[in-house]
């Protein structure tokens, strides 16, 4: 399911956005919390390969948008075998009927799209199901999904929800880790303009959601920008940031699948809705 072909130096490009991660970091203001961010390499569409190659280059935390992709992915015997320390991060929109599949992956390290309620509530009885017994009782850590844009392309909780749902969470959800919020965004946002609106909502989320929960600024992490914007995310306090073209090169999807395929990527596509508008976005 995977398109073949290896970059020619995807050290080289990793090494280059490590450099631009740390650049932007140091300019952020003092007066914002210091954690390091992280960056999650996103290898949507991509083989194998391609992950160890960057795991190879020190590369631990990666992502994926499809729990079907990334459920192979994380089980390939060569990943298993040559990637014991890898992190998967689950950056797509999760329906209720996949989390039993999605909490079966491999080495799952963090679910950044939780975006309601009833989704926590089934992440959180899957896991106790499924894993608890495995990982001696280690909560699985997950972020809450924000729209911080309003756009109908988007999924992710009206940002007025923030609270409730994060304080549902923590005192009804026991097997799960709250760590902080992730946004999307408008796409190709123009920061001549001024600092992107969407970043500043989350930010003022964190911020409400701190006050309200006696939270310090600092155990409460940021997952906003990707490949065309993560500077600037960086520099007003993401701590967390997911690319992937700008490391692995561009996607490329099959414009006409064989038949005996087509029926399957309509029934995803369908379920997944206009994820599929978001491809250019990490």
């Amino acid at each position: 399911m995977w398109r073949v072909g290896m970059s020619e130096d995807i050290g080289k490009a990793l090494q280059a956005v490590v450099d631009r991660v740390q650049q932007a970091a140091a300019r952020r203001p003092q007066s914002l919390p210091s954690l390091p961010p992280r960056l999650v390499a996103v290898s949507k569409t991509k083989p194998p390969e391609m992950v160890i190659e960057a795991y190879q280059k020190g590369q631990r935390n990666f992502g994926e948008n499809y729990v079907q992709e990334l459920l192979e992915k994380a089980s390939n015997p060569q990943i298993l075998s040559s990637c014991p320390e890898i992190k998967w991060h689950f950056i797509g929109h999760l329906q209720k009927n996949n989390v039993n599949k999605l909490m079966g992956v491999p080495n799952l390290f963090m679910v950044e799209t939780v975006d309601s309620v009833k989704l926590a509530d089934r992440v959180n009885a899957s896991w106790q199901k499924v894993r608890a017994s495995s990982t001696l009782g280690q909560r699985l850590k997950v972020m809450v999904q924000i729209n911080t844009s309003g756009e109908d392309s988007k999924h992710g909780l009206p940002p007025e929800e923030t609270v409730n749902t994060v304080q549902h969470i923590v005192s009804q959800c026991l097997a799960l880790e709250f760590v902080g919020l992730m946004t999307i965004g408008r796409y190709g946002y123009d920061l001549s303009e001024g600092p992107n609106p969407d970043f500043q909502n989350l930010l003022a989320r964190r911020r409400e959601l701190c006050e309200s929960m006696k939270l310090p600024l600092e155990k409460v992490e940021l997952s906003m920008g990707m490949s065309n914007d993560f500077e600037h995310a960086i520099e007003v306090g993401s701590t967390n940031i997911r690319v992937g073209s700008t490391i692995f090169g561009d996607r490329g999807y099959p414009s006409t699948p064989s038949p005996e395929k087509r029926s399957k990527v309509v029934t995803q596509e369908a379920a997944e809705k206009l994820d599929r508008l978001t491809v250019k976005e990490h």
